[in-house]
């Protein structure tokens, strides 16, 4: 389990703004090309650990910041996916 924690943290923590884009309609969740350049600059090198609660919690509001409430809450959806 701690081998896909980290793979999928790490792939968070090195996401581009094209693979954000491809999967915000693999899994229809709204962003624009601004909104996921300004995601990816937010979350790139930060070596951020989606498991653990607040600091998903800090990213999702950052998100909503940046792409709005909407966007924030569809992405929190898909982190509680990736993280069960």
């Amino acid at each position: 389990m701690n081998l896909i924690k980290n793979m999928v943290n790490y792939k968070i923590n090195v996401i581009t703004t094209d693979e954000l884009l491809k999967y915000a309609r693999d899994f229809h969740i709204q962003v624009t090309r601004p909104q996921a350049e300004k995601i990816v600059a937010y979350l790139r090198g930060k070596n951020l650990d989606i498991f653990n609660d607040q600091v998903r919690t800090q990213i999702i509001r950052e998100v909503a910041k940046i792409a709005g409430p909407d966007t924030a809450k569809d992405l929190n959806k898909l982190f509680l996916q990736l993280t069960k």
